[in-house]
């Protein structure tokens, strides 16, 4: 490689729970630079979980962190061209990029759900998430079953 690689940065701690998976997803959350409004989205989001769930034992943000582990896809495919033909490759995905799908996938399967606020959407989302279900699990799913259906093809890995 000519460059060096880029520096990792530093994502600090949310304030109300000091956890970096939090920032993370808050920043993807984020519109237009408005970390405030995102925050409280986040924040509203969960107090909602934890209305809708009241006998389950674990706080609102475990349960997040159970519903972001729940959509969070292991394998994926890569489009591979060997002599004209294209073909899908199955691949491992790195940790980070684990992380940072099951957020992206999480936060656009919110967006396309009906409901009033935001934070409304997202908390339904979370819950279906929780409970193995909803926009972003079936995301997950799809994923797994086009490597699998792909599988033949892993010798032509990268």
């Amino acid at each position: 490689m000519r460059k060096a690689k880029p520096k990792k940065r530093v994502i600090l701690p949310d304030p109300v729970f000091d956890d970096v998976r939090v920032t993370k997803f808050v920043n993807h959350l984020m519109y237009d630079g408005k970390k405030n409004t995102a925050f409280a989205i986040f924040y509203d989001a969960l107090d909602t979980v934890k209305t809708k769930m009241p006998n389950e034992e674990l706080s609102a943000l475990d349960i997040w962190k159970k519903a972001l582990e729940n959509i969070t896809p292991t394998v994926e495919v890569k489009s591979r061209r060997v002599g004209g033909a294209t073909f899908q490759v199955p691949t491992e995905i790195r940790a980070d990029r684990k992380e940072s799908i099951s957020m992206k996938n999480l936060i656009a399967y919110a967006r396309k759900r009906g409901g009033k606020t935001m934070a409304d959407k997202l908390a339904a989302e979370i819950v279906d998430a929780f409970n193995n279900q909803g926009g972003a699990y079936k995301r997950k799913e799809d994923m797994h079953k086009m490597a699998e259906a792909n599988r033949a093809f892993a010798h032509f890995r990268f």
